[in-house]
C-alpha cells in the first residue's frame, strides 16, 4: 500500500499503459481518476473498481485542465500525483506531413501535459509528496521514419519535464519523465502482427516487448516514497532497447 489515501491523476486511462498504471495506483491504496476521451471506454476499463473514478475528457480541449483539476479533487479529495500519460502518434513522411496532424500531435502530446501540469500545481504544493510524471518516449532520443511530430513532441516532454523539476522542486514536487520502448499497447498496432513483435522482442536484451505494467511499475516507483529524491530524470523503461541504437 505505497500510495495509502493519495489521490492521483492518471491520463489515457482506457487502454494501455494507463489503465495499467490507474489499477496498479489504485491497488496501493491511492484513489485514481482515470481520464480518456470516451467516457464509455474509460468507465469499462475500470469497471467494479471502487477506488477508480472514470472521466471522459480530450486533455487538449480549452477547459481541460479546470474540468480534470475539480473532477479529481471531487473523486480523491486531495491531489498528490499527477501522471500525463495520453498520447497520439500521427506517423507520416516528412515532406508529407500536415499542419492538422502536427498540431494535434503538440496539442495532446506537449502543451496538454503543460497545462494541466501547471493547474495542478497548487494542489500538489499542498501535498507532503506531490509527483509530476509524464511519460514520454524513447523517441525522445532517437527517431524513426514518419515520427517527425511524435520525436519533437516526446523531446519536448523531455525538456518541459526538467523544467518543473528545476522550479517546482523547492515546494516539495518531484517531475520525472518515462521512457518507454517498444510496448504492447494500443498505439502500437502493429504488434499485433506477430512477425512484426518478433522483430522488435529480439531487438531488446531481454528478448521480449514491454507489457503496459513494466510501465506502471516504474510509474509507482516514481509515485512512491521510494522516488521521493529522484526528480529532472528520465526513466528509461526499454527492456535495454536503446543500448545498440
Amino acid at each position: 500500500m505505497r500510495l495509502q489515501d493519495r489521490g492521483a491523476i492518471v491520463t489515457g486511462a482506457a487502454s494501455g499503459i494507463g489503465q495499467a498504471t490507474a489499477q496498479l495506483f489504485a491497488a496501493e491504496g491511492a484513489k485514481v481518476l482515470a481520464v480518456d476521451l470516451d467516457q464509455e471506454k474509460v468507465a469499462a476499463a475500470h469497471k467494479g473498481n471502487e477506488r477508480i473514478t472514470p472521466l471522459g475528457q480530450d486533455v487538449s480541449a480549452a477547459d481541460a485542465p479546470e474540468r480534470i483539476i475539480k473532477a479529481a479533487l471531487e473523486a480523491c479529495g486531495r491531489l498528490d500525483i499527477l501522471m500525463n500519460n495520453a498520447g497520439v502518434s500521427l506517423g507520416a513522411p516528412f515532406e508529407e506531413f500536415t499542419d492538422e496532424a502536427w498540431d494535434r500531435t503538440m496539442a495532446v502530446n506537449v502543451t496538454a501535459h503543460f497545462k494541466l501540469a501547471r493547474a495542478a500545481v497548487p494542489h500538489l504544493k499542498a501535498s507532503p509528496a506531490g509527483r509530476i510524471i509524464n511519460v514520454a518516449s524513447v523517441m525522445a532520443d532517437g527517431t524513426d521514419y514518419g515520427l517527425a511530430a511524435y520525436s519533437a513532441s516526446k523531446a519536448g516532454v523531455a525538456g518541459l519535464t526538467r523544467n518543473m523539476a528545476l522550479e517546482l522542486g523547492r515546494h516539495g514536487i518531484t517531475s520525472n519523465y518515462i521512457l518507454p520502448g517498444a510496448i504492447r499497447t494500443g498505439m502500437t498496432v502493429n504488434f499485433k502482427d506477430e512477425k512484426i513483435a518478433d522483430i522488435w522482442a529480439r531487438k531488446s536484451p531481454l528478448k521480449r516487448l514491454g507489457e503496459p505494467i513494466d510501465i506502471a511499475r516504474g510509474a509507482l516507483f516514481l509515485a512512491s516514497d521510494e522516488g521521493g529524491f529522484v526528480t529532472g530524470h528520465g526513466l528509461n523503461v526499454d527492456g535495454g532497447l536503446m543500448l545498440r541504437v
